[in-house]
């Protein structure tokens, strides 16, 4: 069977999967980048990474008793993959029998989603005792506005910017921005940050460029890729972070970064998740 073969038969997507009983490394998948990266033009203008939060990650101790942690994983943006979520919640559940120490479980992890990626991904453990922030972004909300919302498919054309400059960062932020799944169909909710400078972007018009994904079947990363590159080419800024945090399905947050400016941020919870 030929590596591509071998990937598409592994492809959890739209299959009724059951759970392994047991540790199953194979049942992660991969999703090529570069296929939904062809009509991108600035992607390799910025860095980044998609954090994931995975919060139903149980596994046995040496003596059998089970140990519950929250997994921080971070995935580069610069992998050849991103790892498809259905069987990332096939592969965590896998370890729910399994016997190990956590730093075994750890390596595991690593090793594996990794080799998934194409690229090194970093695991973290976050136990039920350590404390995490919740707050929301500092800047402008642009709920706040009172725009009237009408496309809800994607049109970068909604966006507009006026003639003068402005070096300054500018933060501005939503809780209403929703995509739709590409394989269930079911509503993905998240927070988005854009920060920004070098121009004046009309705030109305960029709420309702974000709105207009309501009804769009994209992956988490997909999108946040796209509202990078829609915003480069329609208002040209000189500086430009987009970062979402969606809200959890199946035990998992996913929490892409993009940025040709600033570093990848500490994973601070937003008040949904």
């Amino acid at each position: 069977m030929t590596d591509q073969s071998l990937a598409t038969a592994n492809n959890p997507l739209g299959r009724q999967v059951d759970y392994p009983t047991t540790y199953a490394p194979e049942v992660l998948h991969g999703i090529p980048r570069a296929d939904a990266r062809l009509v991108l033009s600035q992607q390799e203008s910025n860095k980044g990474v998609d954090i994931w939060n995975a919060w139903e990650l149980s596994w046995l101790n040496l003596n059998g008793q089970p140990r519950v942690a929250c997994a921080e994983i971070r995935v580069p943006s610069s992998s050849a993959c991103l790892i498809e979520s259905k069987s990332m919640k096939l592969y965590l559940g896998s370890f729910n029998t399994l016997r190990c120490s956590d730093e075994v479980l750890l390596a595991n992890m690593q090793r594996d989603l990794s080799a998934t990626a194409g690229a090194p991904v970093q695991v973290s453990m976050v136990d039920r005792d350590q404390a995490w922030a919740r707050r929301r972004w500092p800047g402008q909300c642009l709920d706040d506005l009172d725009v009237p919302c009408e496309i809800y498919h994607i049109d970068k054309s909604l966006l507009h910017c006026s003639p003068s400059k402005d070096d300054s960062v500018c933060s501005v932020w939503t809780d209403a921005f929703r995509s739709v799944c590409p394989v269930t169909g079911q509503p993905d909710w998240a927070s988005v940050l854009l920060r920004y400078s070098g121009v004046v972007i009309d705030l109305p018009d960029l709420l309702r460029y974000l709105v207009s994904y309501r009804q769009h079947a994209g992956f988490h990363e997909q999108c946040v890729e796209q509202i990078f590159d829609d915003v480069m080419r329609q208002c040209d800024p000189d500086q430009l972070t987009v970062y979402a945090r969606f809200s959890r399905r199946g035990g998992i947050d996913i929490n892409p970064f993009r940025s040709n400016f600033e570093d990848a941020p500490s994973n601070t919870v937003q008040w949904r998740q």
